[in-house]
């Protein structure tokens, strides 16, 4: 089956004082479509960057990147803000809801990115944050709201248009063990129910198991486990 993300060869490094240090050597990957991926590894590995590069958000050294057949190393910083708009949703730790806006309007807000906002739009997000457990809390602003509740209306939002990959970067780090239980079960089923398929960066070795498939980040080289 054809994958829908995929890496060949990747290699990234940064310039430290004395020198280059290389993160990623050679680094292969790829997931299918509907399928579930967990990568682990120690602290400093480099399982943010690499997510990171894996959405485009960063550039890599040499190899490939592709997102379905299409390899993104060539695109410009532009065609990847539109593509990654509507074939990527990204979850983070920290959130990045917008504090001004209510909790709808933080979903929608990826629709906007992608200048797709209609009604139909807008029923899309009600239904989402109702399938969240969130549909009596649309008007309220984050501030207002737990960690656990912000966590939702970012996987919303992530999810809002329909996009063939869920990169999720932690999801559960800010989050006492009994919510991030929840929030990660929440989001297992609800990427299943729309056919998405999700790259789980994660420490935890539990929530890595509850995915198809399991890598291991280990001195710049990602191998199945």
């Amino acid at each position: 089956m054809d994958s829908v993300l995929s890496a060949r060869a990747v290699r990234k490094s940064f310039l430290i004082p004395g020198g280059q240090l290389e993160v990623l050597r050679g680094l292969d990957f790829s997931i299918r479509k509907g399928a579930s991926a967990s990568i682990r590894g120690e602290s400093g590995s480099g399982k943010s960057t690499l997510l990171h590069l894996f959405a485009g958000l960063e550039g890599i050294d040499s190899g490939e990147i592709s997102w379905g057949n299409d390899a993104i190393s060539g695109w410009n910083a532009r065609r990847l803000a539109a593509e990654r708009a509507v074939r990527l949703g990204l979850v983070f730790q920290s959130y990045h809801l917008v504090g001004e806006m209510t909790a709808l309007e933080n979903v929608l807000f990826a629709a906007r990115i992608a200048g797709r906002v209609d009604a139909q739009v807008k029923d899309r997000a009600r239904f989402l944050l109702d399938r969240v457990g969130l549909g009596n809390r649309e008007r309220q602003l984050p501030g207002k709201m737990s960690g656990g509740e912000r966590q939702r209306v970012a996987v919303a939002r992530a999810i809002l248009n329909n996009p063939p990959i869920l990169l999720a970067d932690e999801p559960t780090g800010n989050l006492d063990e009994k919510t991030g239980e929840a929030t990660m079960q929440m989001l297992l089923q609800l990427v299943e129910e729309q056919g998405v398929s999700l790259v789980l960066v994660t420490h935890s070795p539990h929530f890595a198991k509850a995915c198809d498939e399991h890598w291991l980040l280990h001195d710049g080289v990602l191998t199945k486990s």
